[in-house]
């Protein structure tokens, strides 16, 4: 395969970014994304040349780190598939792709296409944790929980923290990621202590941290990928109302 890549190059948050253009030739199909980026980088390197900053750990899907917006979709054109998944078979001989970093005020350009997405650390901070006895582990089978609930807490729980909910969206807001934090404890009888507390800091960390707010746009739905749902926004907007109201009795 022949592409022609328009990759976003910028030595830090206080330059000037600009889009460079590398052509590629023979460009293997069965390659993933991030290893058509390894290969271009090594010619770089070859060359004398600064190689192109990303962001990776896992490659398997599961960290989070790959985030890339390419042809203007974090992490790409294929639904509930991270970067590092993409494989390059998804593209056609003699395309154009542009590749960029993720695009929201809250995560400043470190280099290149990596940007500081520690804001949604700060988030998981505020009351992304549980209170659990010390000592030996309890029984597995000794909390029942339902199944509807367990299934809840999973589906949740699945979120990497990627940030590409907040990439999408036109506010910045990072909501979809706040409330599968928070969804997966309030199914969950290890997630009661803390319930109240867990969603009026969150949401403040939130705030504080510069994301805009929801708009019912559902892009963070249409890009995430975990595929997770955008109705768990309106369970964490009622998991705040109360813990607001709770909080001024």
């Amino acid at each position: 395969m022949k592409l022609t890549l328009h990759i976003w190059r910028q030595k830090d948050k206080n330059e000037k970014g600009r889009l460079e253009t590398y052509v590629r030739d023979n460009v293997c199909e069965d390659m993933s994304f991030l290893e058509m980026l390894d290969e271009l980088n090594e010619d770089l390197l070859k060359e004398g040349k600064e190689p192109v900053a990303f962001d990776h750990d896992c490659r398997e899907g599961i960290c989070g780190a790959c985030s890339l917006a390419i042809n203007g979709i974090p992490h790409g054109p294929i639904a509930a598939t991270t970067t590092c998944q993409l494989h390059m078979r998804k593209f056609k001989d003699g395309e154009e792709i542009y590749i960029e970093p993720f695009r929201a005020r809250a995560f400043p350009i470190i280099r290149d296409l990596m940007t500081d997405r520690s804001a949604l650390d700060r988030i998981i901070q505020a009351g992304g944790y549980v209170s659990v006895n010390t000592g030996s582990a309890q029984d597995a089978n000794s909390i029942p929980i339902s199944k509807e609930n367990a299934d809840i807490a999973m589906d949740a729980a699945a979120c990497i923290g990627c940030g590409a909910c907040v990439a999408s969206c036109p506010n910045g807001a990072a909501m979809l990621f706040t409330a599968a934090k928070i969804v997966q404890f309030v199914k969950l009888p290890q997630g009661q202590p803390e319930r109240k507390k867990r969603a009026l800091a969150m949401v403040s960390a939130m705030e504080e941290n510069g994301f805009g707010a929801c708009r019912n746009y559902y892009e963070c739905e249409a890009v995430c990928p975990k595929q997770i749902p955008a109705r768990f926004i309106s369970k964490m907007n009622a998991e705040y109302l109360k813990a607001k109201i709770k909080d001024c009795l």
